[in-house]
């Protein structure tokens, strides 16, 4: 059996979907269950390649794998009656073309996944691009992290959200996306990021994952090759203006450090916490509108009851990994309430990036080996309902609960958290229970009404018994509760028309997350490599 690599890609013919095998099924299982299929004799199978790898535990405990196959078989054209057997389309991205010669150099900024990609394929292109990172190379981002993590000292120009790879570094790594793309530019995303050192399964498995300590080493490898291509990273590099002409369109930006570099084209990739950049967009009247996000808290739980919960069984099968879940209730009051970010056999992090806030996310390992799974639980908001008015309104309600949580917990960053009971009965924890919380730098027992708005206390509250329904033990009376979660997307949007360039400020490409494009790693690559060719295409028609 051939790896999904490059070469299989080009040379697959048929596309089997529904294969089903056992859980412990041995290699050889899944070419005889082509042959059964196609009804074809061994020696006319020449090849057959994953496409896809889930698995189905709907009869749990009896768990099967299941597979979509691409397979090179002789004669194919008499197979393709058969039931779930179809023509396989070519899945390889294409670069729409290359920059002519003398073409200006486009900036690009932030070097969270939406601008490393779009600066990677400009790159491929041949435009030699410049990214514009206020934050660190990624690892001296990762020691000023494990600062607050460890010793409380936050960094507000280099965490968690700001420097090289984005907060997605920080992270589980999920890969998975409902993006819809006929491109294949997902396909790209993943193809990169194994040339940069990804486990190759995560072209096939149906929920990949990477993990941060390989996404760090990931980035630094992309990084030398937009490098080796003519491109260039500047680090510590904050973009404090917007050059605009006399008709409002870009001809560069200004740093921090006073320097102006002049550009005709500028992908915006931000990420959504790039919060004094958004008063400057504003303040430069770029095109922009607050957009829904949501906000709630962390929960965790021992890993070993969601394996049980999903499982139905007392030992994981090794197999399958840590269990994950995914939890959505809609409340009496119109609200929706659900799980965000789930990360098994992880743990809870300090995620905040100005002083005297307190922001949790979640993280895990590639091996998601930890004792606890966590994930957030979060309720929707809008801006009609909740922040009218104003384009930057999410960005000052998020600001105020971050400030009461870190209030609530002492004033040092560590995080308010409480026991689901206690949570449940609206009563302060005094102390918590057997479920040890894996938040860093610590956790303070009180009660996180004091944290949120009420009717997101209420919503979460209302929504747990019917989450216990769903998945078995949830509503565990020691399960933790940590607040707050509140960077869960961007509370801004900056429009953008039909070929991704801003509403009112020419040459200005916003993308990914932070401008409202995208939620999360896979979502976010693709976005950037659509400004890149946006940005490609404008530069080209401009001679």
């Amino acid at each position: 059996m051939t790896s999904p690599g490059t070469i299989a890609y080009i040379r697959r013919m048929l596309r089997i979907t529904e294969i089903k095998l056992p859980l412990d099924h041995p290699p050889e299982a899944l070419r005889a269950a082509v042959i059964e299929r196609l009804g074809v004799a061994e020696t006319q199978l020449r090849d057959v390649t994953i496409y896809r790898r889930g698995f189905d535990a709907r009869h749990a405990p009896q768990i099967a794998v299941v597979y979509t196959l691409d397979v090179d078989v002789h004669n194919e054209t008499a197979l393709l009656g058969r039931a779930r057997v179809a023509r396989a389309p070519a899945c390889a991205y294409r670069l729409p073309g290359r920059a002519p010669r003398g073409a200006p150099r486009p900036l690009v900024i932030g070097a969270g996944p939406c601008g490393l990609f779009a600066t990677l394929v400009l790159a491929q292109m041949g435009f030699r691009p410049i990214l514009l990172e206020r934050g660190k190379v990624v690892r001296e981002r990762t020691r000023d992290t494990w600062a607050l993590w460890r010793h409380g000292v936050l960094n507000p120009g280099s965490n968690v959200q700001f420097g090289e790879g984005g907060a997605g570094t920080f992270s589980d790594g999920k890969l998975y996306s409902t993006v819809k793309d006929p491109a294949f530019r997902w396909r790209k995303v993943l193809s990169e990021f194994v040339a940069a050192g990804a486990p190759e399964e995560i072209l096939y498995d149906a929920h990949p994952h990477i993990g941060t300590f390989r996404l760090v080493a990931m980035v630094e490898a992309m990084r030398a090759s937009v490098e080796a291509l003519g491109g260039e990273y500047r680090f510590g590099a904050e973009v404090t203006d917007l050059l605009l002409d006399a008709d409002r369109r870009v001809r560069g930006v200004a740093l921090s450090d006073g320097e102006t570099i002049a550009a005709p084209a500028v992908v915006l990739a931000p990420g959504h916490s790039a919060r004094d950049l958004f008063a400057l967009l504003a303040a430069r009247g770029v095109a922009m509108a607050a957009k829904p996000f949501s906000i709630g808290v962390r929960i965790e739980h021992p890993q070993g009851l969601i394996d049980r919960a999903r499982f139905a069984t007392a030992q994981r099968p090794a197999a399958l990994g840590a269990a994950e879940y995914r939890l959505v209730s809609h409340d009496a009051a119109g609200r929706d309430v659900y799980s965000f970010c789930m990360c098994p056999g992880g743990t809870v992090v300090a995620a905040a990036s100005e002083p005297g806030r307190v922001v949790t996310n979640g993280m895990s390992q590639y091996s998601r080996a930890e004792r606890n799974a966590n994930a957030a639980l979060v309720v929707a908001m809008t801006p009609e309902r909740d922040y009218p008015g104003d384009p930057l309104a999410g960005i000052a309600l998020q600001r105020r609960w971050e400030a009461a949580a870190f209030a609530a917990g002492g004033g040092t960053y560590a995080a308010p958290a409480q026991r689901l009971e206690d949570f449940m009965a609206g009563r302060a924890s005094r102390a918590l229970g057997d479920v040890a919380p894996s938040y860093k730098p610590g956790v303070v027992p009180t009660d996180l009404a004091a944290c949120l708005p009420g009717f997101v206390t209420a919503a979460i509250r209302a929504a747990l018994p019917g989450f216990a329904q769903q998945l078995r033990g949830f509503d565990l009376p020691d399960a933790v509760l940590t607040g707050v979660e509140t960077r869960t997307s961007s509370p801004v949007r900056i429009a953008r028309d039909d070929a991704l360039q801003s509403l009112n400020t020419p040459g200005l490409f916003p993308a990914g997350e932070g401008c409202g494009y995208a939620g999360g790693i896979l979502s976010a690559g693709v976005d950037g490599i659509r400004a890149a060719e946006a940005v490609a295409a404008c530069l080209v028609a401009r001679g």
